[in-house]
Formats: structure tokens, C-alpha cells, sequence
């Protein structure tokens, strides 16, 4: 018979014959034992090797897969898993952070933030320290000095404004004439009885600037109050000038006014329209009307409350 194999079953019993490959299913396979003697023989009574043969059959192939056992080698080699490394990106070249800071857009732009807030620190440090700005600005500018011009600038003393020359007044002493002008107002006192002391007529007339000197000397003094023996903040104002805050001003203080010397220049006002954390708002007369003026607490340098006539 043409084409007979020998099949060793699992029963222990051999199948010798053709096996037909068009009789197979999921349960077997039809072999020809003879002519007209046909034996169905299940997969599962096939040997293993038998079974991977009929597998190289690709019409037996899908019945037969299932009852093949895998050795665990063979499994292993089905699920292994293999990595693939994925692309990585090449590491830059070493080199210095401001060389690496000037090589790149990001790094520019840092850079350039950085010495912009540089500048502008300086020109906060000049104003809090009452320098000139220029100067200070010029020097943190240049990217050699770098954060120390307006570290150095802040850690000097406020530069104060110069205070004004208060005229002297002149002593009792000189006022009194001399030995000659004694004898000769005691000559006068004798021709003109009314030259006596205590003697003027009660209707007579008298200087304007003697007036005009009693009700300058009747003024109250001037207080001064200067940065760095006081400390210029909201609660400062509040305490020290209650009264310049209200809109219809009390009769000890109608004509006193405050005059605020600060970096950009001295303003007199005579009244505090608004106040914040940081800055008040001073209401100041500016020809027939008034107007308003904020004043950062930090530019104040010196604050006096005097009267509108001193």
C-alpha cells in the first residue's frame, strides 16, 4: 500500500497504513488499513511525534496544534519578550554654566531677565538710600561688578538732603544801646515826659512791626522729623498726624502744615487725602487750586510740621 506509515498509539497498540488527510477533524483522523478497511483514530491517541509530523501538514496543522504539549524551553522561547532600546538623545558636552547659559535661546533670555533686575535694583537702592541714580545705575550695569554695586549702595547710610541755615536771633544784649545812647535817652526822657516807661497814651499810635514781631515770636516751633531716628510708615502718620487726616481741620492745628522733603523733591501740604501699606496721598496747594500727590514712604527723608507762616 502506497504511501503506509506505522503509528505507535498511546494504548500500547501500532496502526500500520495511509492516512487521510481530507477525513480530518477535531476529534481524528481516518487511516487506511486496506482496501475498504478504514480505522478513525483519535488525536489524543497519537504519540507526540506523530503529532508534530501531522502538524508540518498545513490541512492537519490547525487540529492538530492543540494536543501537542510544549517542552517548557519551547514555551519560553514562544513568550519571550524582547526589549528594544529606544532611541536616546546624546548627552551635550561638558562645559561651564555660563558657557552653557550663552549657548542656548533659554539661557540668553535668563540671562538678560537676570541683568535687567539688576539695573532696576540699583535704581530702587538709589532711591532708598537717597543716591544719585545715575551713579548707581551706571554701576550695576557693568556685568564685571555684577550684584555688588547696589549690595554696597544699601549698606551705606541714607545720604541726608542738607538742612536749611534757621536765621539766628539776636541776643537781648546787643539790642540795648550803648553808654551814649543810654545818656541820650535819658536826655530825651526829660525834654518828653511821654518817653517814660509805661507813659504812652492809651489812643496812640503804634509799629506795625512791633505787632508783626510779637505774633511771629507767639508761632509754635518747628519739629523735625528725619529717617533713620524715626521710621516713615502708615502707623507713624497716623499717630503723629491724626489731625491732618479729617477734612475740616481743629483750631490747634487750621494753620499748621507739614512739609515732606523726599528724592523727589519737597512738597508742603495741608492735608492727607489718602494713605495705603506703602505711600500716602498729600493734598498740596498748586496756585488757586490744590491737587494731589502720592509720596512713596520709601523716598521720605525728612518730615517737618510747621506753622503756614514760619
Amino acid at each position: 500500500m502506497c504511501g503506509a506509515e506505522t503509528f505507535q498509539l498511546t494504548t500500547g497498540e501500532s496502526v500500520t497504513g495511509e492516512v487521510l488527510t481530507s477525513s480530518a477533524n477535531d476529534l481524528g483522523v481516518q487511516i487506511k488499513i486496506e482496501e475498504g478497511n478504514y480505522q478513525r483514530v483519535l488525536w489524543t491517541s497519537f504519540s507526540q511525534e506523530d503529532l508534530k509530523k501531522f502538524a508540518e501538514n498545513p490541512k492537519m496543522k490547525a487540529y492538530v496544534e492543540p494536543f501537542i504539549e510544549e517542552t517548557p524551553a519551547e514555551r519560553m522561547k514562544k513568550t519571550e519578550v524582547k526589549v528594544k532600546e529606544p532611541p536616546r538623545l546624546s548627552r551635550p558636552v561638558p562645559q561651564s554654566l555660563v558657557g552653557a547659559m550663552f549657548s542656548t535661546g533659554l539661557g540668553l533670555f535668563i540671562l538678560l531677565v537676570l541683568y535687567a533686575a539688576n539695573i532696576y535694583a540699583g535704581y530702587e537702592v538709589s532711591i532708598f538710600r537717597a543716591q544719585p541714580v545715575a551713579l548707581v545705575c551706571g554701576l550695576s550695569a557693568i556685568p564685571v561688578l555684577g550684584l555688588a554695586a547696589p549690595i554696597v549702595f544699601l549698606a551705606l547710610p541714607t545720604k541726608m538732603p542738607p538742612r536749611e541755615a534757621e536765621p539766628e536771633a539776636v541776643p537781648a544784649a546787643e539790642a540795648v544801646p550803648g553808654e551814649a545812647g543810654a545818656a541820650q535817652a535819658t536826655g530825651d526822657a526829660a525834654l518828653n515826659p511821654m518817653a517814660v516807661e509805661g507813659a504812652a497814651h492809651p489812643s496812640g499810635l503804634k509799629l506795625a512791626h512791633s505787632e508783626a514781631g510779637a505774633t511771629k515770636t507767639a508761632l509754635p516751633a518747628t519739629v523735625t522729623f528725619q529717617r533713620g531716628q524715626f521710621t516713615f510708615n502708615r502707623r507713624f502718620f497716623e499717630t503723629k498726624f491724626p489731625g491732618f487726616f479729617s477734612v475740616v481741620r481743629r483750631d490747634a492745628d487750621r494753620d499748621m502744615v507739614l512739609v515732606i522733603k523726599s528724592a523727589r523733591g519737597q512738597y508742603v501740604g495741608q492735608r492727607i487725602s489718602r494713605i495705603a501699606a506703602n505711600d500716602l496721598h498729600l493734598q498740596v496747594q498748586k496756585g488757586p487750586a490744590s491737587e494731589e500727590v502720592l509720596i512713596p514712604f520709601a523716598e521720605v527723608q525728612e518730615i517737618q510740621l510747621k506753622h503756614k507762616d514760619a
